[in-house]
């Protein structure tokens, strides 16, 4: 007859305990480097980028494309740490939406579209934009529609770019254009001009300034989420934005 110890019985308990939690730190080592360097979910709370991106959208955010960083921050803690960046494969281009830390405060991370880079001379003008002395882009009026979460008659364009980028932006049927007007500002060096497509409801670069290069974490690339918070959710089916599910951003 065989006998095992106490002592052994613990041993292996104590071996299997420690496997599991150093398998479980080393998947949230690799979960916090992919975050941090690769692709990262982000929710968004409000609705700024009103239609392309809506309130209760999750975001996936390619951060390996304009240069991954290492952590810069501890989760949940207002702390920032020492980090490298690694070389981008592209800086971000007029049209493109990106995803940056709020230059006032950078540990509040804001989306928005790239309407101007470095050297370039922005003005707006009764709301319409200009770059370098001539408009942002062809501008084709798509529709008229209410919105019943602002309450408003919205106009909706398309904006087609020289760089044969295209997008949609809103104004508010009855807003003073007369009103909407800036610059001309030249955008400093290594930084960006940012705007929301909400045109009328946006807090961006008209309000507080320019993003320097080293506050770009990614460029938002697909909705893989969407959740309608302003219905009931009695109405669960139809809180999902199903429609909205897997589609790119552009």
């Amino acid at each position: 007859m065989r006998f095992f110890s106490k002592d052994k019985d613990e041993n292996k308990t104590k071996s299997k305990v420690r496997e599991t939690v150093e398998s479980l730190l080393v998947a949230v080592f690799a979960v916090m480097i992919l975050r941090s360097a690769i692709v990262q979910a982000y929710h968004v709370p409000t609705g700024s980028m009103k239609n392309t991106v809506l309130i209760g959208d999750f975001l996936l955010v390619n951060k390996f494309i304009y240069g991954a960083r290492t952590p810069d921050s501890i989760p949940f803690l207002n702390y920032q740490l020492p980090h490298l960046v690694f070389p981008a494969l592209k800086n971000p281009e007029p049209g493109e939406i990106v995803v940056f830390k709020y230059p006032p405060e950078p540990n509040i991370d804001y989306v928005k579209r790239c309407i101007a880079t470095g050297g370039q001379v922005v003005e707006i003008k009764n709301g319409d934009v200009f770059i370098d002395g001539k408009p942002e882009g062809k501008k084709r009026l798509l529709r008229k529609q209410y919105d019943p979460e602002e309450q408003r008659q919205v106009l909706f364009y398309e904006i087609t770019r020289e760089n044969g980028k295209r997008y949609v932006v809103r104004h508010y049927e009855n807003h003073n254009l007369a009103n909407e007007n800036y610059g001309p500002e030249k955008v400093e060096k290594n930084h960006y001009f940012m705007m929301g497509d909400n045109r009328d409801n946006s807090s961006d670069s008209r309000f507080w300034g320019f993003v320097p290069r080293e506050n770009v974490v990614g460029e938002a690339m697909l909705i893989y989420w969407s959740w309608n918070k302003f219905l009931p959710l009695y109405k669960l089916p139809q809180k999902v934005r199903w429609n909205r599910i897997g589609s790119f951003l552009e």
